[in-house]
């Protein structure tokens, strides 16, 4: 469980694979390991990950491909930046927002511009994930909890302000740059439960459905 409330800059310095799958080491730069044990969780990029080595400095995890595939850390070389949380603990303050560190799906940067000293950052949505957002509510970018301002079809606007652009790497995002979103944890809940037992009914028995499973 994460907050969303960005700890450090890491910097990635490897990216091998190992046995089918990925192993990533970041060097932690600010961000304090003493209390950091083998097993226990890093967001990278909102990715939760487990640290598998450490030492003062830096840290690895290893990464399936499934995580490849749903998030941006594929697309991120040797010297890339990262936003950096660990999990939080039981007596922390709660900043952010409920944070899993399960990506939903991959955004897009629309659109950049200055607001004051703030800048107004337009991102495009899956629009599978589109009716999770919503105008007031939390969304996580790149492991950053952030308010949502504006919804437009498949498109959100966030204002992001002076101390978050220098705090995590949302102040460096260049137009069409992908980033990895978590929608709100409650709004998936909300859904489950507003669909009630209706989730768990198979779908009906037609042609379709059989063809689909192999009945011809």
């Amino acid at each position: 469980m994460f907050t969303g409330i960005i700890e450090a800059i890491g910097i990635i310095k490897n990216l091998e694979k190992i046995q089918e799958e990925w192993r990533l080491t970041i060097n932690s730069l600010g961000l304090e390991l003493t209390d950091v044990s083998v097993g226990d969780s890093i967001a990278v990029n909102g990715c939760c990950l487990t640290v598998v080595e450490r030492d003062e400095q830096s840290f690895a995890a290893d990464v399936s491909n499934e995580s490849m595939r749903c998030t941006v850390l594929g697309e991120l070389g040797e010297g890339a930046k990262v936003n950096l949380e660990k999990a939080m603990l039981a007596t922390s303050r709660f900043g952010g927002h409920i944070v899993s560190g399960h990506v939903d799906g991959v955004g897009i940067l629309v659109s950049s511009q200055p607001e004051g000293q703030s800048l107004r950052l337009v991102f495009s949505a899956p629009n599978e994930l589109t009716k999770y957002i919503a105008a007031k509510g939390s969304i996580c970018i790149d492991g950053a909890s952030l308010t949502v301002n504006e919804v437009n079809a498949n498109q959100f606007m966030i204002n992001v302000i002076p101390h978050t652009q220098i705090a995590t790497i949302i102040g460096n995002y260049q137009i069409n740059q992908k980033v990895n979103l978590e929608v709100d944890l409650v709004a998936r809940y909300l859904e489950r439960l507003m669909r009630g037992d209706e989730a768990a009914i198979p779908k009906l028995l037609d042609r379709q459905f059989l063809k689909a499973h192999g009945f011809d």
